[in-house]
């Protein structure tokens, strides 16, 4: 037996794989969606989401391309994988992405194309966007540069494409290489962890969405996850989803703080000499 047959789930509530199924409209995301959308269709040329590790950044961009009708905008999404990345090869990536056949190898024959192909996306009637997560990686001013080139391509109702950044704190340091770039910034939005009450709402709505509407995890428990998660999402499911593990071994139905001590510890995320502090304390 898994702990989905014990608990009652239909599928896994708490893997970190990005589904955009369990994403949570918090206040904060929720927000975050409405200055983007306002970018995007007024044209404004460039947003910025900034958040540190594990709090949705990612699961924010996979929400909004899902969000961008292909009937209103041509979209995508680039997810930078390394800092190796040229400016050549971001370009032509660009490019590919807007389907702009046979893309040159000069630079000037390439930016030709990108225009001409943004020319006939915006007199079709769409908006051009490109989502781009983990920019922090791109650690370069000529990259930067570059993107100040693309944001000069304009017509009277605005820039010819959108661009949103996701990406770490440090993505600030990014930006301030190239001046122009930073102050091209039209909307900026930050990712905080979750309060305690929003780790709450946070768990129920992914066991929700993974078929169960009873109550699993005790308040403690809750309140246990916020304090070692720090509210950070993708650490909040890395304890949760431990925890139903750790109460299927132990056959507990109702996940209560011990538990999620427990795999805490595991985790290292708490001190094992303060668990033990913590348990000698209360038998005294």
């Amino acid at each position: 037996m898994d702990y989905l047959e014990f608990y009652g789930l239909k599928e896994q509530p708490f893997a970190n794989a990005v589904d955009s199924k369990f994403f949570y409209n918090s206040l904060q995301h929720s927000e975050a969606v409405v200055r983007i959308k306002y970018a995007i269709d007024t044209m404004k040329g460039l947003a910025v989401v900034i958040g540190s590790t594990g709090t949705g950044k990612t699961t924010l961009a996979r929400r909004m391309l899902d969000a961008l009708d292909e009937d209103q905008y041509e979209a995508a999404l680039l997810v930078v994988l390394h800092s190796s990345v040229t400016t050549d090869w971001l370009m032509k990536k660009i490019a590919m992405q807007l389907d702009v056949e046979n893309p040159k190898d000069t630079k000037v024959e390439l930016l030709g194309q990108i225009y001409q192909r943004l020319l006939e996306i915006h007199e079709s009637g769409l908006k051009t966007v490109v989502l781009m997560d983990e920019v922090q990686m791109l650690q370069s001013q000529e990259i930067m540069e570059e993107f100040r080139g693309l944001l000069n391509m304009e017509v009277p109702d605005g820039k010819l494409i959108t661009f949103v950044f996701f990406g770490l704190p440090e993505m600030e340091v990014l930006l301030s290489l190239d001046e122009p770039l930073k102050q091209r910034v039209a909307v900026k939005c930050k990712l905080k962890a979750f309060e305690e009450s929003i780790t709450e709402e946070y768990i129920q709505h992914r066991l929700k969405v993974a078929g169960c509407n009873k109550e699993i995890f005790a308040p403690d428990a809750v309140k246990s996850i916020h304090m070692y998660s720090k509210g950070i999402p993708r650490i909040i499911n890395t304890v949760c989803d431990n925890a139903l593990l750790e109460g299927l071994l132990v056959k507990k139905k109702i996940i209560d703080k011990e538990i999620v001590e427990s795999v805490s510890v595991s985790l290292g995320l708490k001190d094992e000499d303060e668990k033990r502090g913590a348990k000698s304390k209360k038998e005294m």
